[in-house]
């Protein structure tokens, strides 16, 4: 990834470090953890590689963002390592749109409006050093959006809501792209420990294959979200937006809460397809900012996306057969058709299913895809920004977030997104201590 995106390597490995040093960990692994590694061993995922950060093929335990207390870090604690005289920081405020200085020949950012927690908006300007700068780290919903709404964007897009058009550029909000994740519902006799994603299998079909556990110990949970896999609080995105109308999503708890609290004792095994080739498009839907755009991502919109997902239930499927799996969750071995049945009917989206069609892979690629949160896309290096991620035909304005990846890296891009911010201003840095040092 590093060199495809032409990245300076020996920075990127000073800059790794720097994020794992203070806000990941090692996790503790847990049983259900450690029989899932077992199993994509004996299917043939290796070599075992340990616990490390690095991007490898075979199976590895990463890391995680809760230390051995159960506390979870977040990339906030990254400023503890910034100069507080250099820094301020405004909590609960929303940028609204950024402002530009249109009387030279190109757009020159100058600084933004924002709303605070009341709702009383305020403009912060750049300072009239040459070298100051906005820099848009909004992700890869946010950024498109608010170049749009901020008069940057495909002339169509801009006209529809009547935004005045500070710059044309066709190709914000194109090529949205999210990778693809299925899971497969493993049932277990007792209890099992709540964890996340702590082990994976990278393979070499550009599948990932990951695991949790632990959704279901109590009566109560049945009726509260079950984090990755809930409608509540992000699969919505699986439906056309008119689709997602109240009644659906009421229909859609009732559905779940009638579930008996056994059907989620177990955990999934899931599979992130690595890489889609599959993209969409961003649209704005009006010119709040607080309210999402309209995004289609267009999951398996191309063949070799759905067959690798095919390939990765397959693998799934063997993982949940391994004696190692079938040994700790002591249910008899499941035949994949079962397996299959049981996640369509957990209702994990609001996608209409294909009950007992659960022959057709396919079929179930497409009933049961979900987010996985890895989105990226819509502020491509070479059509929206140049490679030092600086907005084409501006000046003064830089993007840094997963808006400007053509894929997202690794099993999880959080790393690599961190990393981005430290990497950009230290190359920033040192390009202008160098010219100064040349003058």
């Amino acid at each position: 990834f590093i060199r495809r995106v032409g990245w300076d390597e020996r920075l990127v490995n000073e800059s790794y470090p720097w994020v794992e040093k203070q806000i990941i960990h090692q996790p503790k692994l847990a049983q259900w953890q450690g029989a899932f590694k077992d199993s994509l061993l004996d299917v043939g995922v290796s070599p075992y590689n340990g616990f490390t950060y690095d991007h490898i093929h075979g199976t590895k335990v990463g890391g995680t963002l809760f230390d051995r207390f159960g506390r979870r870090h977040t990339a906030a604690e990254l400023l503890a390592s910034a100069n507080p005289k250099m820094l301020t920081v405004l909590v609960y405020a929303t940028v609204q749109k950024v402002l530009f200085d249109q009387t030279g020949r190109r757009p020159m950012a100058m600084g933004v409006i924002f709303k605070d927690e009341n709702g009383n908006q305020h403009q912060a300007f750049l300072t009239n050093n040459r070298r100051s700068e906005v820099i848009l780290s909004c992700g890869a919903i946010g950024t498109p959006q608010m170049l749009m709404l901020s008069g940057i964007g495909p002339k169509a897009e801009l006209d529809k809501l009547n935004i005045s058009m500070v710059l044309r550029n066709e190709f914000v909000g194109k090529g949205m792209a999210d990778n693809p994740m299925n899971s497969v519902f493993v049932p277990t006799n007792r209890p099992v420990e709540q964890s996340l994603i702590q082990t994976v299998g990278i393979t070499k079909m550009g599948v990932y294959i990951e695991s949790s556990s632990g959704f279901g110990q109590s009566q109560d949970s049945i009726r509260c979200h079950h984090g990755i896999l809930s409608a509540e609080i992000g699969q919505l995105s699986t439906i056309p937006p008119k689709q997602r109308t109240p009644e659906a999503i009421q229909a859609f708890i009732k559905r779940k809460r009638d579930l008996p609290h056994e059907a989620f004792k177990g955990g999934f095994i899931l599979e992130k397809i690595a890489r889609p080739i599959s993209t969409g498009h961003l649209n704005l839907v009006n010119t709040n900012i607080d309210d999402n755009p309209s995004v289609t991502f267009n999951y398996f919109h191309h063949p070799h996306d759905l067959q690798r997902c095919v390939d990765g239930i397959r693998m799934a499927a063997k993982v949940i057969q391994s004696k190692h799996f079938t040994n700790f969750t002591r249910c008899d071995k499941p035949t994949v058709e079962k397996l299959l049945n049981m996640t369509v009917k957990a209702n994990i989206n609001l996608i209409p299913k294909h009950t007992n069609d659960t022959k057709s892979l396919e079929q179930f690629c497409k009933d049961t895809v979900i987010t996985i949160w890895h989105y990226h896309g819509g502020c491509h290096v070479g059509k929206v920004v140049d490679p030092d991620l600086k907005v084409l035909g501006t000046n003064r304005l830089r993007i840094v977030d997963g808006s400007t990846f053509n894929e997202s890296p690794g099993t999880n891009p959080q790393g690599t997104v961190l990393m981005m911010g430290r990497y950009m201003g230290v190359k920033i840095l040192r390009r202008r201590l160098g010219k100064a040092a040349h003058v």
